[in-house]
């Protein structure tokens, strides 16, 4: 897919401002909220996917609710920076349990993992069995998450 995407319309940005508050409401919802038909909704919306605008549709998941109430952002520093090792930590460490996203960052640290666990003991053998056994991984920083609040400043975006 080429980098640079198709500029946004009106419709488009009304069309995304609209699924990120509901991304479950009906093509008929939509296009009454926009003012538009339901069949430009309809084309609307294949095309956002297919330009990659839209990348997909989630659920929001409690993960306490599933029993995983701690929540941890872990620092991961490797330690050289060949290829094949951060491609292999990179490639591994999406997939391991608890894991919800990974981030690769600029400054001190070369990843940020956000992870969920059942509890503090079970963060510490995520910690020992992923992270320091890990041949890539030179240092780790663990921090918890006390709380979390969905932020919607990047609305401002899609004005």
């Amino acid at each position: 897919m080429d980098s640079k995407k198709p500029e946004l319309d009106r419709v488009d940005r009304a069309l995304l401002r609209a699924l990120s508050v509901n991304a479950r409401a009906s093509g008929a919802a939509l296009a009454s909220e926009i003012g538009v038909a339901e069949s430009t909704v309809s084309l609307r919306l294949r095309r956002l996917q297919q330009t990659g605008h839209i990348r997909g549709y989630r659920a929001n998941i409690d993960l306490a609710a599933l029993g995983a109430s701690l929540q941890a952002l872990i620092s991961v520093r490797l330690a050289k920076h060949a290829r094949v090792q951060i491609d292999d930590f990179r490639n591994a460490a999406p997939h391991w349990p608890g894991v919800i996203g990974l981030f690769h960052t600029a400054g001190a640290d070369d990843y940020l993992l956000h992870v969920a666990a059942a509890d503090a003991s079970h963060l510490r053998d995520f910690v020992l069995e992923h992270l320091a056994e890990h041949p890539a991984v030179a240092h780790t920083e663990t921090n918890l998450i006390f709380e979390y609040v969905d932020g919607d400043g990047w609305q401002d975006l899609v004005k």
